[in-house]
């Protein structure tokens, strides 16, 4: 199951890892992904959240 962030739809980016020899490996980088329970149209509901959109506060969290 691909995790990503079903608020902002922060996933997975891919690049290359490069060496001091100036090398190119692929990589991938994947987002800080939580969780958490939310409060969604009135009723608190699971869903993944990225940490950034928690810190700011693009969700409530349901207590």
């Amino acid at each position: 199951m691909a995790k990503f962030c079903e608020v902002c739809g922060k996933g997975k980016t891919y690049g290359n890892k490069v060496t001091f020899s100036n090398k190119k490996n692929n990589r991938s980088w994947a987002p800080n992904v939580r969780r958490v329970k939310v409060v969604m149209d009135g009723s608190p509901k699971r869903i993944y959240v990225c940490t950034r959109c928690l810190r700011s506060g693009n969700v409530t969290r349901a207590l």
